[in-house]
């Protein structure tokens, strides 16, 4: 659906190599772990010292912690491609959403401690099978652990872009330690309204939160480019999943994608919603979407002209 900006110079979009080069990688690998001290990585702010092995409100510790590194295809048709995307998902999370699907990983934590050089190993393990990218799921909370292990990846050959997938509860400020290091930017947006962002994920604030970030990420790669293959190099993919009862603000959401970043924004308007972890104990959540909720979020996705994206059958 929609047109496509195209750049076939694909390694001229590895910028974090020029960083690498001239130490600046190195600097903002120091300035994570300084924030680690009193945590406000963030919008929890828990203030916890997790280089003392104290956690907060993510429950991550210093080392990071991965569910799983492996080849996926089922992202969206340029993250995935033909050869898959490495994707690592990391245990823990920001959030508390009680409908979560991967709640054993991100509420339940289970995952496996490994090393920033452990984490290299397996982005260089990942590389060698071919994937396009590296793919970080639910990343944030370990944003200076993967600035570390990409530090000792690169002179061993990394060389791919990556992705950071994101649940979109970011502070903006956090984000900019990412500038010129993550290629593609894969966040949520998930509500549009205080009281179901807390109700449901225990994330005051995140409306604004989200579309601060949201803002931040867009100024760092602009809207998605792909190579001659069809395949992401840089940009912004939002993804929205609708929720019944309108609990996620679908409408609003859009409108004001549209207003803010252009109408020729990546959406994946994601219908996948089924009641998992402690949905079913949630009065308006215990059900999958309706054909007629979900008819209404590409209704609005069409009215608002965001004619580049994702629709799910």
């Amino acid at each position: 659906m929609g047109k496509h900006k195209v750049c076939p110079h694909r390694s001229l979009l590895m910028r974090y190599l020029d960083l690498y080069q001239s130490g600046e990688l190195r600097d903002r690998v120091r300035q994570a772990y300084a924030r680690l001290r009193s945590c406000d990585l963030c919008p929890h702010e828990c203030g916890v010292n997790r280089m003392a092995g104290e956690t907060g409100f993510c429950r991550a510790g210093l080392k990071p912690r991965i569910a799983s590194a492996n080849v996926h295809n089922g992202e969206e048709p340029p993250i995935s491609g033909s050869r898959g995307s490495g994707t690592i998902f990391l245990s823990h999370c920001t959030l508390r959403c009680r409908f979560c699907q991967n709640f054993p990983i991100s509420q339940l934590g289970n995952g496996e401690d490994i090393t920033t050089a452990g984490l290299a190993d397996r982005m260089l393990k990942l590389q060698a099978q071919r994937v396009h990218n590296i793919n970080f799921v639910t990343p944030g909370h370990y944003l200076p652990q993967i600035l570390a292990a990409l530090l000792l990846a690169i002179p061993r050959g990394f060389r791919l872009p990556l992705v950071w997938n994101t649940s979109g509860y970011e502070k903006s400020e956090v984000l900019r330690l990412l500038d010129g290091i993550v290629d593609i930017y894969l966040p949520d947006m998930k509500y549009a309204d205080e009281e179901s962002a807390v109700k449901y994920s225990s994330a005051p604030g995140y409306r604004d939160i989200n579309r601060a970030a949201i803002l931040e990420m867009f100024r760092q790669v602009g809207h998605l480019e792909l190579d001659n293959e069809g395949i992401a190099v840089k940009g912004l993919i939002i993804r929205h999943l609708v929720l019944p009862e309108r609990a996620a603000g679908s409408r609003e959401t859009l409108a004001w994608i549209a207003e803010n970043l252009g109408t020729e924004t990546h959406v994946a308007l994601m219908n996948q919603y089924f009641p998992a972890y402690e949905a079913s104990e949630i009065p308006g959540l215990g059900r999958r979407i309706t054909d007629e909720e979900y008819a209404e979020a590409v209704d609005a996705l069409e009215e608002f002209g965001l004619e580049n994206g994702w629709v799910q059958d």
